[in-house]
């Protein structure tokens, strides 16, 4: 299958927003993947694995920390469950030997063995869509009860890689279970998974800005006459082990000094530059800010889309992205010990605090344009995350993408375009674009860049927390890379199943 009839056909399975852009994509169920010659990480667990994220996690309120996880997860079941039929590598949480170099002549095994490792791992991540799962084996002629670990065979290989993935992450500090506490006994019943167990409490209220420094719960509108008062989303994320690196403790961002209140020219000039961008938006940047606020489509698809450009064998394609999602997934880990530290204040309080009832220009919401407004009626163009401001968790994601994938590729080089229909906005529908439209990234810099400053055009970043990102977050792309590089040379350690729990109550 030529590039672009396979990458219309995989992202139009996978998100119904890009089909929208291509009038001739209609969304299909994916047709069973040829497993000698073709790439199942690609052709079949994403269009079944996406549409999922987008429903259950992202479209319910969802943050990319758990969106990276999922992500990660398969990608390193797909590793490990293909390590055994390379020369050298050896899987992060298992070691299930070599295979002849005859049984990966073609890609059947391989495709076979990273099928069953996804429904492993799917199985512990997403259990309430097991139906969807068996969905995906079975359109593959597979036997989602085929229980097999005889690690002479690919469906034996995939499920020991699979569960082994699965009970490497489960107790990883991220609460998945769901029955950790702060202290004491575990929770004996009523689980919540990825429920905050560190206590964080914020010193603001969404009704009172106490201290016009710190981070203030947004109230937010998720349906008709329904609002929700933010929380800090997974601040247990800071203590989250990594893959890459011991601990994030070594990293510190610089304080965000423009955010202290007491600095008030500085903290007054970075929020009127969030003004003068949300009165100045263009179609672009709007569309822009979209595609950066959903991981999937943006890290995900471009790294799909180097994939495939460059030709990149399945084993390779498997390496690659394991290694663009580990180094997103151990940047978001330092962001969220950074972000807890300071607790930063986010735009539209600190703009309500400086100008109050005083008329601003900015934009007036959806297809309203930019008006003249009150300060305290002011909203940004994306609504924010459920966490502090300093630094930005997305510039530091793309940032760790882009430099994982410039090392692996050896080039700055990507020429991915994004086409986008007029009025196909996901925030202003019918009205954004104005014409068709297409946002072109001839370099992974250029990736990354667009992806920072986009937080600035949406309004849910200053420059600074943007800037900060982007100076610290390419160590964790080189450190992905690194640890990439031993686990395909075979001699990574081999790594114990994480266990927060049993090192916390010691």
């Amino acid at each position: 299958m030529k590039i672009g009839m396979l990458l219309r056909a995989v992202l139009c399975g996978t998100a119904l927003a890009f089909c929208a852009l291509n009038t001739q994509a209609q969304p299909t169920t994916p047709p069973p993947v040829d497993l000698d010659n073709g790439n199942a990480a690609i052709e079949a667990v994403i269009p079944y694995v996406a549409p999922v994220t987008f429903e259950y996690v992202s479209a319910t309120g969802g943050d990319a920390t758990l969106v990276l996880r999922i992500t990660t997860q398969i990608t390193n079941a797909w590793f490990d469950a293909s390590a055994p039929y390379h020369p050298t590598a050896v899987g992060v949480y298992s070691r299930l030997g070599r295979r002849p170099a005859n049984e990966s002549a073609n890609n059947r095994n391989i495709n076979i063995a990273l099928l069953f490792a996804s429904y492993r791992v799917l199985n512990t991540l997403l259990p309430l869509q097991h139906a969807t799962w068996r969905a995906m084996l079975e359109a593959q002629g597979l036997d989602p009860d085929d229980n097999s670990t005889d690690l002479t065979s690919p469906i034996g290989i995939g499920n020991a890689a699979g569960a082994a993935v699965a009970e490497g992450r489960l107790r990883d500090g991220m609460n998945q279970v769901g029955d950790e506490t702060r202290s004491g006994p575990l929770r004996a019943a009523n689980p919540m998974p990825y429920m905050d167990y560190t206590g964080y409490q914020p010193i603001n209220t969404a009704y009172t800005l106490f201290n016009p420094s710190r981070w203030q719960p947004d109230i937010q509108r998720k349906g008709m006459g329904l609002y929700k008062i933010q929380q800090f989303v997974t601040p247990q994320y800071a203590l989250t082990e990594p893959y890459s690196y011991k601990s994030p403790r070594k990293y510190r961002a610089l304080p965000p000094f423009a955010s202290f209140h007491w600095n008030f020219a500085a903290y007054k000039q970075q929020a009127d530059e969030v003004l003068a961008a949300s009165a100045n938006l263009t179609d672009e940047q709007k569309l822009m800010a979209e595609l950066f606020d959903n991981k999937i489509e943006s890290l995900g698809f471009s790294a799909g889309f180097a994939a495939l450009s460059q030709g990149l064998s399945l084993m390779e394609f498997i390496h690659f992205d394991f290694l663009t999602n580990m180094a997103a997934h151990d940047a978001g880990i330092f962001v969220w010990q950074e972000k807890r530290r300071y607790d930063a204040v986010r735009p539209f309080s600190a703009i309500q605090y400086i100008y109050g009832k005083q008329p601003v220009t900015a934009w007036g919401g959806p297809g309203q344009g930019t008006q003249s407004i009150p300060a305290n009626t002011w909203k940004s163009y994306l609504e924010e995350a459920d966490h502090p401001e300093y630094p930005s968790a997305s510039t530091c994601f793309c940032t760790a993408h882009a430099q994982s994938a410039r090392q692996y590729l050896g080039s700055d080089a990507l020429n991915w375009s994004v086409p986008y229909t007029a009025g196909s906005s996901r925030i202003e529908p019918g009205v954004t674009p104005a014409n068709d439209m297409t946002l072109k990234f001839p370099t992974w810099t250029s990736l990354e860049e667009n992806c920072g400053q986009s937080r600035v055009w949406a309004g849910v970043h200053f420059q600074a927390a943007v800037d900060e990102g982007r100076r610290i977050c390419g160590v964790f792309g080189d450190n992905a890379y690194n640890y990439l590089q031993t686990l395909v040379a075979g001699t990574a350690p081999e790594r114990e199943p994480a266990d927060r729990l049993r090192g916390r109550r010691k």
